[in-house]
């Protein structure tokens, strides 16, 4: 949809959240939700600042350079011209008059870094004219974080092709063991990263296997140089996510545990129970609230999982948030699940999607995380993307 379409809708937002406006600003790129939802060209790297004020109601206002005075013809409005540091003061002035409260890519304490894209000095210069700023955290999402059918649509498809290649890497592991022959985590890696190329997908940085203690570290990667051998009687973790490769394509992310044998140990048997237990309360709570029409935010879903674990005695090893928004990046820009990091006070939207992936990290012997994908959709149903998501310990005959 382009912005022509999408500015009815923004400033039916803008008044729902009883805002006056939405002040998009821009230097040199600072600010990517600008580059994107303003649909300005690619690569272009703006030289000076520009502002584009949305109203609540009214005719938007561009306030740009004279030497870069064209480049938001694109967009409706009227258009303010400057060049010297005044003229920029007295056009910030005319587009603000009359105006009370104004959303920007702001936030306070810097508590979701992913939103703060606006500095300090500009934040004070606009307050300057008596205006009250605050975040656009959840306005942002509607233009920014949704998904469309088709995206929705691949992202099963993807999915659906990373829980059949976690099969293979499972299997794989088993074969290379029953055989006797040496398999390590690279190796599991390679296989991944091959199954990845054969289904035309993409990713932004290898998968991950971890074996042993190497699960205990949540962003352990393994690569030729340094790579642990797997045995029998080993604790996996293997963490995968890609994107179909064509333009607009979004990410499915998955983590999935296994163990080289038979026999589960008890502990780890109960630590898997503990962080599947609460990853599907995490899920009940979605669906409950979805239901109920109540209004929920990233940190509430964080304390859903957070609480079930610290409940079962874990919760000093639980040192990450819950999950995160996923889009065109694997780490998107929409609301976290998080209470932990920063406070994610955004409010998860429809036709979002975002991670569960509660963990429990014990140094030195073994890591379980168990991620699903879970997309919200134009009704609010609660649905997690691929037909299967990970209920027991894979148990790899070796």
């Amino acid at each position: 949809m382009s912005f022509q379409d999408q500015l009815g809708q923004i400033q039916q937002k803008l008044s729902e959240y009883q805002l006056d406006g939405w002040l998009i600003y821009n230097f040199r790129g600072c600010n990517p939700f600008a580059t994107k939802i303003l649909e300005m060209t690619a690569g272009k790297l703006s030289s000076r600042r520009y502002f584009y004020y949305i109203p609540a109601s009214g005719v938007p206002q561009k306030l740009v350079h004279s030497i870069e005075q064209y480049d938001l013809d694109h967009l409706p409005g009227d258009k303010t011209i400057y060049n010297t540091w005044k003229s920029l003061h007295d056009g910030v002035k005319k587009i603000l008059t009359g105006v009370n409260t104004v959303c920007m890519e702001y936030s306070p304490n810097n508590d979701i870094p992913y939103l703060s894209k606006v500095d300090a000095g500009t934040v004070e210069f606009i307050r300057s004219f008596n205006v009250n700023i605050i975040s656009s955290g959840d306005i942002v999402q509607y233009f920014e974080a949704r998904w469309t059918d088709e995206q929705y649509a691949e992202a099963q498809d993807t999915a659906n092709i990373l829980l059949r290649t976690v099969d293979k890497a499972f299997s794989f592991i088993g074969d290379r063991l029953r055989n006797g022959t040496t398999v390590t985590e690279y190796d599991v890696q390679r296989l991944i990263m091959d199954e990845f190329d054969r289904n035309n997908l993409t990713t932004y940085a290898p998968a991950n296997c971890s074996v042993n203690g190497n699960g205990a570290n949540p962003h352990y990667d393994p690569s030729a140089e340094q790579s642990a051998a797997i045995k029998k009687g080993d604790y996996i973790l293997i963490d995968w996510w890609a994107k179909k490769k064509k333009p607009a394509a979004v990410y499915a992310d998955f983590t999935w545990v296994g163990f080289a044998g038979e026999e589960i140990p008890k502990k780890y048997q109960e630590v898997f129970d503990i962080v599947k237990g609460s990853r599907d309360a995490a899920v009940e709570y979605l669906v409950k609230e979805m239901k109920a029409g109540r209004k929920i935010r990233g940190c509430d879903v964080d304390d859903v999982t957070r609480k079930y674990i610290e409940k079962n005695g874990y919760g000093q090893f639980f040192v990450h948030r819950t999950g995160h928004n996923i889009g065109e990046e694997v780490h998107g820009n929409g609301a976290h699940i998080d209470n932990f990091e920063t406070m994610d006070v955004r409010e998860i939207i429809p036709e979002t999607c975002f991670s569960i992936e509660p963990g429990i990290y014990l140094p030195g012997e073994f890591g379980i995380r168990l991620e699903i994908d879970v997309y919200i959709s134009k009704t609010k149903e609660v649905i997690l993307l691929g037909d299967t998501y990970q209920k027991e310990i894979v148990k790899i005959q070796c």
